[in-house]
């Protein structure tokens, strides 16, 4: 079959020319979701590098939208792959666990053996004793890599499985209380390396 008879056969519009645009959008929009958490992160370069083949990707996929308007398989596909990249790129995120994160927890006044538990583990705390709607407590503050925070909810809840905590996102912090582990701040292409360990 010539070239140019195949790209206009119905086999190529029909399904090929749609798989190839739902996998693009796929692959755009997962980009897109990692390069938003990584400027989340304040990781600059690597943001740009994503940003150029999310684009580029994108610019492909709909300057083949644009060349077959009639076909309806190109606009599913295109929905279809925004979606499903979306939902992927949610996987891939809670996967690489980038970043830092606060957790608060707030016990009761009497949670010595959970401080010292924490502390022997290496975890960097600092607690204020406070008044509660129940009474006297204890708030315990710590910042952890998010791949570190199963482990901690895991310690708070074997100690007080009835203690509260929240845990939010942080951007910076100075100092280095957890140390021997690497940051990404440090350089910004061992997000690839965290890719590879999340596999």
């Amino acid at each position: 079959m010539p070239e140019e008879s195949f790209f206009h056969s119905d086999l190529f519009k029909l399904v090929i020319l749609p798989l190839l645009i739902f996998l693009a959008r796929i692959i755009d929009v997962s980009l897109q979701t990692i390069r938003i958490i990584l400027i989340s992160k304040g990781i600059r370069l690597l943001s740009a590098l994503l940003g150029f083949f999310e684009v580029l990707i994108w610019l492909l996929a709909i300057g083949q939208i644009m060349t077959n308007l009639s076909n309806v398989l190109c606009y599913i596909a295109y929905a279809g792959g925004f979606a499903s990249g979306t939902w992927i790129g949610m996987i891939i995120e809670a996967r690489l666990s980038i970043g830092k994160v606060i957790i608060r927890v707030i016990t009761s006044r009497d949670a010595g053996a959970l401080v010292e538990h924490l502390r022997k583990n290496n975890y960097g705390i600092t607690t204020i004793d406070a008044e509660g709607a129940a009474g006297q407590v204890m708030i315990i503050f710590s910042i952890v890599k998010r791949q570190m925070v199963n482990e901690f909810v895991k310690i708070v809840q074997k100690f007080n499985p009835r203690a509260f905590y929240s845990i939010e996102d942080v951007r910076f912090v100075t100092g280095n209380t957890l140390s021997g582990i690497p940051t990404l701040r440090k350089s910004p292409f061992q997000f690839l390396r965290l890719l590879r360990k999340s596999k």
